[in-house]
């Protein structure tokens, strides 16, 4: 059955950043239109990310002199581009949060998938803090019809780049002992994703007590304090003395990738998916060579990673009703940007709604 097109005004809300003067706006500024192979969408939740915040801050470079940031978005298609058969208006999508350079090496062969020089939503160009945004139809994932838009927003990289980590980095499989260091955010969704694809046991490690209490409720089986100066020992006696198999770094800086290295078997993996401006600086070259220990870095995820998870929150094999802290309007956008800053009430995610 089609739906009628809805009426769309011609200027919007949204959020722009202006990357000289790091200023975050709000304004009113024109409804973007679909070209060829696009589609409009309606924008119904965004979430606020770390890495949104880290472009405001300028650990991330700036890739265009203003944009709208926002890339976890979930909404509904109201207007088509030229060429555009496989959506109609009133679906439900997830739009995917990067486009391919199409001119690197590996975009030239045909792998778009490992695109070198990937445009990403919300830095190269218009994201999701605004009332519409444009997306590729190709890419776009159905949301289930018994899926929230809410919780659909959370697949478009806060929980689709931990889901990468564990099933295509770290390749994580039945009895693996996992570690996960910082359970805030990505990390609480690691420990779910984790205990999902069968690793046994799950520690959690953090400074946060809150956090640590939260990890336990979603599925780690320990929940070990990092500044604690028998942490070492706890995690030989929980693993039986086997240490672990795969440590997720979700903090990204030189003192945890030490600690999740130093808790490895031979053999062991480091996954980095924090991120900062510090060195790794996680060992020697003995350690490293001698008990063949690895760290990986990790980021982002494939456009078909959201698709199964859409599918796992669709039959209830994925619970992420609890992900969800906060709700702010677009027209509070500063204020939720400080809750995040600030930690306030230790969120796990705060999401827009225009």
């Amino acid at each position: 059955m089609s739906i009628d097109a809805p009426v769309i005004g011609d200027t919007m809300l949204a959020e722009r950043f202006y990357a000289a003067t790091r200023e975050v706006k709000l304004e009113e500024i024109p409804v973007p239109q679909p070209g060829p192979g696009e589609v409009l969408i309606k924008v119904a939740y965004c979430g606020i990310c770390h890495s949104d915040l880290s472009l405001i801050d300028g650990n991330f470079p700036a890739r265009v002199p203003v944009v709208t940031q926002g890339h976890e978005v979930a909404g509904t298609v109201v207007k088509l581009g030229p060429g555009v058969n496989q959506w109609q208006i009133g679906d439900k999508v997830i739009p995917s949060a990067g486009r391919a350079c199409l001119k690197c090496r590996n975009c030239q062969r045909g792998n778009f998938a490992a695109c070198l020089n990937l445009n990403l939503m919300a830095f190269a160009y218009d994201g999701g803090w605004a009332e519409y945004v444009v997306s590729g139809a190709v890419g776009c994932t159905r949301v289930p019809d018994n899926v929230p838009l809410a919780q659909a927003a959370l697949l478009a990289d806060a929980v689709s780049t931990p889901f990468a980590a564990v099933v295509r980095t770290a390749k994580v499989h039945l009895g693996n002992a996992v570690g996960i260091w910082g359970v805030g955010g990505v990390g609480t969704h690691l420990v779910q994703l984790t205990k999902l694809a069968g690793g046994v046991p799950i520690i959690a490690v953090d400074i946060n007590d809150a956090a640590l209490e939260r990890a336990l409720a979603l599925g780690a089986d320990y929940a070990f304090r990092s500044d604690d100066p028998a942490l070492h020992d706890k995690i030989v006696e929980a693993t039986g003395g086997r240490m672990l198999d795969v440590a997720f770094d979700a903090v990204g800086i030189t003192a945890t990738a030490r600690q999740a290295v130093a808790n490895l078997d031979s053999f062991g993996q480091v996954i980095t998916v924090g991120m900062s401006a510090q060195n790794i600086d996680a060992g020697s070259f003995m350690e490293f060579s001698l008990l063949r220990k690895q760290i990986k870095g990790h980021l982002g995820y494939q456009v078909q990673d959201i698709q199964i998870l859409a599918e796992l929150l669709s039959r209830g094999r994925l619970d992420l009703s609890g992900s969800i802290s906060a709700v702010v309007p677009l027209s509070e956008i500063h204020r939720g940007i400080e809750m995040l800053e600030k930690k306030i009430d230790n969120p796990i995610r705060i999401l827009v709604q225009p």
